[in-house]
């Protein structure tokens, strides 16, 4: 029996360990050490970005600039559907109301075509997600945020190293959000960034994520904010992953490149598009989606590829689905179709940058399988 393949694994081969035992040599662990700067610095200035701001992760980098831009109470944001929780929860913690858009079948990022219409005199933001390896198609939703002086958040935590137009992803808007997990191009373990060409509310961002502690007086406070300070320890990770990124970039493309040409004219399953006129996939992950006439769902695939020793995770489950936001009065009986067909077909494979060659075979090849002859690995 093969062993068992990760949906993930992350490559830790660089200088990680010799970072983190200078932390620990000097005893700079906590968010005060040398790394937390370097990482900022070196960070933004390769997404092209003046200001980096670390946080804990990349939920709370959302929290914190959406709080930096002033949405509140009433404020509507528009954003994608079939995205993370974290960027709806960041907008309702605020008191900000969520607007919907549907992806784009194809690319599955938020269809830009539908933005305009749900525009309201009490639109604030619009929310831009890369999913999983293509980017938003960036220029008409910025030309309408320009039109109607709307700010723009761009979460481009999938997306390190990606272009659109040949400008880097997480350089777009006011300001963008970064994840470092561990299954992201660079990782922190856990950990995220904050970045914006706005010395104003870069400011504020480093503010809200320490406790809006008083630089005159350490412990007045005339905001509340947060601890979401990342620590030495983890910024020297990404600090030694970022000396990779390029190299790490290249490899997701042949990563991906790879499981195509394995997979190619397999009948039943969407491949991830290879590129738009805007930008060449970055393969984060590699995606696939079943046909509408195959008789199973994801949940029935990846349970089945599961047996076979290959790990799965599902595609996002939608916004308006979530019994959390439903329970809040949010979305009425508003259906957004694309969505909801990507996160019942959809699921990813094993995409993790440790993975090599002779394991996407098997994983390509097991997927393969299962389609050919559904009982397989089924239990049954």
């Amino acid at each position: 029996m093969h062993d068992f393949i990760p949906v993930n694994e992350p490559l830790l081969n660089g200088n990680e360990k010799a970072y983190l035992n200078q932390c620990i040599d000097t005893g700079w662990i906590s968010s005060e050490g040398p790394f937390v700067k370097q990482f900022e610095e070196q960070f933004a200035a390769k997404m092209g970005r003046k200001y980096g701001i670390a946080v804990a992760n990349g939920s709370v980098a959302l929290d914190a600039a959406i709080v930096a831009l002033d949405i509140g109470a009433g404020d509507e944001v528009i954003m994608p559907t079939f995205t993370i929780i974290s960027c709806a929860a960041a907008i309702v913690r605020a008191g900000a109301i969520p607007v919907l858009v549907d992806s784009d079948p194809v690319t599955w990022n938020m269809d830009v075509e539908q933005i305009e219409s749900l525009i309201t005199p009490r639109t604030k933001a619009i929310m831009a997600v890369h999913i999983f390896g293509l980017p938003v198609d960036m220029q008409p939703l910025l030309t309408l945020a320009e039109r109607y002086n709307l700010k723009v958040i761009e979460d481009a935590a999938q997306m390190h190293g990606q272009t659109y137009q040949g400008k880097p992803c997480g350089s777009f808007g006011d300001i963008s959000t970064f994840s470092f997990y561990p299954n992201k191009h660079i990782t922190t373990g856990e950990g995220g960034m904050i970045a914006t060409d706005d010395p104003q509310l870069a400011e504020k961002c480093r503010s809200l994520r320490n406790l809006c502690f008083k630089p005159e007086q350490r412990f007045l406070h005339d905001e509340l904010g947060w601890n979401f300070r990342m620590t030495n320890l983890q910024a020297a990770l990404g600090v030694a992953q970022l000396e990779r990124l390029d190299e790490f970039v290249q490899r997701k493309r042949h990563m991906g490149r790879y499981y195509t040409h394995l997979l190619e004219g397999v009948a039943g399953i969407q491949l991830p598009l290879a590129n738009t006129t805007y930008a060449e996939n970055i393969y984060w992950v590699y995606g696939v989606v079943l046909d509408d006439d195959l008789p199973f769902d994801a949940k029935t695939a990846m349970n089945a590829l599961g047996k076979l020793g290959i790990g799965t995770r599902p595609f996002f489950w939608a916004m308006h689905e979530q019994p959390v936001l439903r329970n809040m009065g949010l979305f009425g009986n508003a259906r957004y179709p694309v969505a909801e067909r990507l996160a019942r077909r959809g699921f990813y494979i094993p995409s993790g940058l440790a993975l090599n060659d002779a394991q996407m075979e098997r994983s390509a090849a097991m997927l393969k399988q299962f389609l050919a002859n559904p009982s397989t690995g089924s239990g049954t």
